[in-house]
């Protein structure tokens, strides 16, 4: 018999992640495809494999070197209290979005997760304090979170990442002509590959983070003006 590995995370805070990742959060999270909504008008994404590629390389090509990083400097920040850089990661988070629902849907989940933060007792009145006149993006919101829990680095990362994963695919299954099962398929390859983008994002250099993804820029900008749509973004 094998031994399991110890962690290092506690059971409580494992049930934190597992809340703060789980889609019942109310933070907004399911009313935003991301994009994805305007990939299926348009013919981008016409089959289960086109999906699945398309969150794959929205996974490594966006996720894994923008939000993972910014995520990844914002916990150990705040469990510094290092005010000025956390403002200037939350700066720089709505400086380099890329469309304006992008932006928009990072600010309100921002806000939305800030007083989800306000009716628990994790977060130091302080921190919330100083989180809301930024007003934070969703990534420094939820490192917040993170910081405020006794969570490892690595596995509050790995929270965020399959947090965004379960709402991308249940966007992909109300966009597409996509059943449940397929919907499982794709869930269980963002799940392999997450843990080498969250590797990836922790390794980033600072000076190597960036938002640079045209395609999915330029189908977020169609989606704003897209007449028929059941999404924010």
């Amino acid at each position: 018999m094998t031994t399991p590995i110890d962690s290092g995370l506690s059971a409580s805070s494992l049930l934190q992640l597992i809340w703060l990742a789980s889609p019942a959060l109310p933070i907004g999270g399911f009313s935003y495809s991301e994009g994805f909504e305007s990939a299926v008008e348009s013919g981008s994404v016409p089959t289960e494999a086109a999906a699945s590629d398309w969150l794959s390389d929205q996974l490594h090509l966006s996720l894994a070197r923008c939000d993972l990083p910014l995520v990844c400097a914002a916990i150990p920040a705040w469990r510094a209290d290092d005010t000025a850089g956390l403002r200037a990661l939350n700066d720089w988070a709505l400086q380099t979005r890329e469309s304006s629902e992008l932006r928009a849907q990072s600010e309100q989940m921002g806000r939305s997760l800030l007083e989800w933060l306000r009716n628990h007792d994790t977060a130091r009145p302080a921190q919330i304090q100083f989180c809301a006149e930024l007003p934070p993006t969703y990534p420094i919101a939820f490192a917040l979170a993170v910081s405020a829990t006794a969570a490892p680095l690595r596995e509050g990362l790995l929270a965020f990442t399959f947090g965004w994963a379960e709402n991308m695919v249940q966007a992909a299954l109300k966009s597409a002509t996509l059943g449940q099962s397929a919907g499982q398929r794709i869930l269980s390859r963002l799940a392999r590959e997450i843990p080498t983008a969250v590797d990836q994002a922790m390794s980033l250099p600072e000076g190597r983070r960036q938002a640079f993804s045209p395609m999915l820029a330029i189908h977020s900008s169609r989606h704003e003006t897209q007449y028929s749509r059941l999404f924010r973004s």
